[in-house]
C-alpha cells in the first residue's frame, strides 16, 4: 500500500528510549500482515521492528496468541448531534462507543446539531461543547447550504475538513438542501479552496414521483427511495465534479446501480471518492420485518443481490471506504410503537459495532483483516486528509486496536455505549471482539477523555528526532 505524502520515520537509536513497545504475531501493516514489535514514543509510532526487538527500559505489551494488532479505525461519517440535540447523542457517549468499537478518530457531521456547522460561530460552539469530553480524536465537517457560500472560506481557514451538502431534504429544517445550481456554486468554491465536497446524493424529482412511504411496509418504504434517485443524483454530481474540478465524495452509497457510472468517472480521471456503510453490506431488504423501523435509513437498505454487488465494488476499488453513518435519535422518533416507516427518523446507530459487523461479513466472503484496515482506517483518513492516521507505520499516531477475530459475541443493546440502544443488530451473533484500544499510545477505555479536537491542515505528528537505524 502506497503511503506517499504520509509522515514517516526511519527509526531510533540508543539515545531515544521509547515509551512503549507492543508486540504481536499478527500486525496488520501497509506492507502486509505478520509478526512485529511496534515501537511508540510521544504518542507516535517511532519504528516497526522484528517481533523480538526489545528496549532496555521501556514497558512492553505482548498480545495474546489469538489477538491481531490493527490500526485504529477512522470513521468520517458520525452524527454526534451536540449541542442542540444532545438528547439524541453527545460527544462523551459517542466517542466512548467509538473507542469500545476500535474507532480512534471520528469526523462529526455538520447536522443534526443546533446550530448546524455552517459558519464559524457554530463551529466554535461545537468545539466548545466537545472540549474535555472526547475519548477519541474528533474533527469536524462544515456544511454547505443555501445562503452560506460566503462562509465556506472562513470555515475552511478555521479547520473544517470539507463541506457536506444534500441534494434532497436532510430531515432537519435548519440544514436545507442545495439545488443543482447551488451545488455547482458550492463545488466551484470548494475547488478554489482545495477542499472536498461531500454529497448526500438522492434526486428530489425522482423521489417526488415515487409513492410516499407510510405505514409498516418495508417494501413500501423501499419503493419511496428508489435506486433511480441515487443514480440520477450521482450522475449530476459527477458532471459537476468534471466541470468544476472539485474533489468530490459520494456519501453512503446504497445502490449498486450507481457503481458503473462511478467506475467510468474514476477511469476518466474525475476526482471522486465513494463510501458505503456496514448496514448496506450486512443487511438485506428481504430480511426486514414490516414495522421494524430500527432498520430505516436514507438511502435505504436494499436487496441481498445489491449488497453482493457493493462488496464486488469494494474489492474492485470503486468504493474507497466503509464508515458507520452513525445517526442516532431517541427511540420515540423511530416510531417503534406503531412501526410507521413514513414517520420514523431515518438513521442507524452502529459505530460501536462497525468493525465486528464488517469482519463477520468479510470473513464469510473470504476477505482479510488487511482489507478492512484499508477500507476502515487508511481509506477514510486519506479521503479526509488526516495525515498520520490510519496505518501502523513509522510516523503515524499510535492509534491501535487489539482485536480477537475468533471470539464471538451476541449483540446486547444494554451493553452498547451509544446513548440510545435501539439497533437492528440486537441479538445477532458477531465475530471479532475489540479487547483494547490505544489512542496515541495510551489505553482508551472510556475512563479518561483524552481525545484531541483536530483541525484541517494541522502539522503531522511529531516525528522521532533520530533517523539512525535501531540496534
Amino acid at each position: 500500500m502506497d503511503l506517499d505524502d504520509q509522515p514517516g520515520s526511519e527509526g531510533l537509536d540508543g539515545r531515544d528510549e521509547p515509551d512503549l513497545v507492543i508486540r504481536a504475531q499478527n500486525v496488520v501493516m501497509p506492507e502486509g500482515t505478520g509478526p512485529a514489535a511496534v515501537v511508540i514514543r510521544d504518542g507516535v509510532i517511532a519504528a516497526v521492528r522484528p517481533p523480538g526487538w526489545r528496549a532496555a527500559a521501556a514497558p512492553a505489551i505482548d498480545l495474546a496468541a489469538d489477538e491481531v494488532l490493527l490500526p485504529g479505525l477512522v470513521d468520517t461519517h458520525v452524527h454526534v448531534n451536540e449541542p442542540g440535540r444532545t438528547g439524541w447523542e453527545g460527544f462523551a457517549c459517542a466517542t466512548r462507543a467509538a473507542a469500545a468499537g476500535g474507532i480512534t478518530t471520528i469526523i462529526d457531521m455538520p447536522l443534526n446539531s443546533i446550530p448546524p456547522t455552517t459558519d464559524v460561530p457554530a463551529l466554535e460552539a461545537k468545539r466548545a461543547a466537545a472540549a474535555g469530553q472526547c475519548y477519541v480524536d474528533v474533527g469536524f465537517w462544515g456544511g454547505s447550504v443555501p445562503g452560506n457560500l460566503g462562509d465556506l472560506a472562513a470555515l475552511h481557514e478555521a479547520g473544517v475538513f470539507g463541506f457536506k451538502s444534500f441534494t434532497i431534504d436532510s430531515g432537519v429544517p435548519e440544514f436545507p438542501p442545495l439545488d443543482y445550481a447551488g451545488l455547482d456554486r458550492s463545488m466551484r468554491e470548494v475547488a478554489a479552496l482545495g477542499s472536498v465536497q461531500l454529497v448526500h446524493a438522492e434526486d428530489p424529482g425522482v423521489i417526488a414521483a415515487a409513492p410516499p412511504a407510510s405505514g409498516p411496509s418495508y417494501a413500501g418504504f423501499l419503493a419511496s427511495r428508489p435506486d433511480a434517485a441515487e443514480v440520477a443524483a450521482i450522475s449530476r454530481v459527477l458532471s459537476l465534479a468534471r466541470e468544476t474540478g472539485a474533489r468530490t465524495h459520494v456519501l453512503h452509497l446504497s445502490s449498486a446501480d450507481a457503481v458503473e457510472p462511478l467506475r467510468a468517472a474514476r477511469a476518466a480521471g474525475i476526482p471522486v471518492t465513494v463510501e458505503t456503510c456496514p448496514h448496506y453490506l450486512a443487511l438485506a431488504a428481504e430480511d426486514v420485518p414490516d414495522g421494524a423501523t430500527q432498520y430505516k435509513c436514507c438511502p435505504p437498505v436494499r436487496a441481498r443481490d445489491n449488497a453482493r454487488a457493493l462488496w464486488d465494488a469494494l474489492r474492485a476499488g470503486v468504493i474507497d471506504c466503509v464508515v458507520s453513518d452513525h445517526s442516532p435519535c431517541p427511540p420515540l422518533l423511530k416510531r417503534v410503537d406503531h412501526g410507521d416507516f413514513g414517520a420514523a427518523w431515518g438513521g442507524i446507530s452502529s459505530a460501536q459495532l462497525s468493525l465486528a459487523i464488517m469482519f463477520t461479513e468479510a470473513e464469510r466472503a473470504g476477505l482479510a483483516l488487511a482489507d478492512l484496515a484499508r477500507w476502515m482506517s487508511l481509506g477514510p483518513a486519506r479521503m479526509a486528509g488526516l495525515r498520520g492516521k490510519g496505518a501502523i507505520a513509522p510516523g503515524f499516531d499510535a492509534d491501535l486496536v487489539a482485536f480477537a477475530p475468533d471470539e464471538t459475541f451476541r449483540v446486547e443493546p444494554a451493553r452498547l455505549e451509544h446513548r440510545h440502544k435501539l439497533t437492528p443488530y440486537a441479538g445477532r451473533v458477531l465475530r471479532g471482539v475489540v479487547r483494547r484500544t490505544w489512542l496515541r499510545g495510551e489505553v482508551a477505555d472510556g475512563t479518561r477523555p483524552r481525545g484531541r479536537l483536530l483541525r484541517r491542515g494541522e502539522p503531522a505528528p511529531a516525528r522521532p528526532a533520530s533517523r539512525a537505524a535501531a540496534p
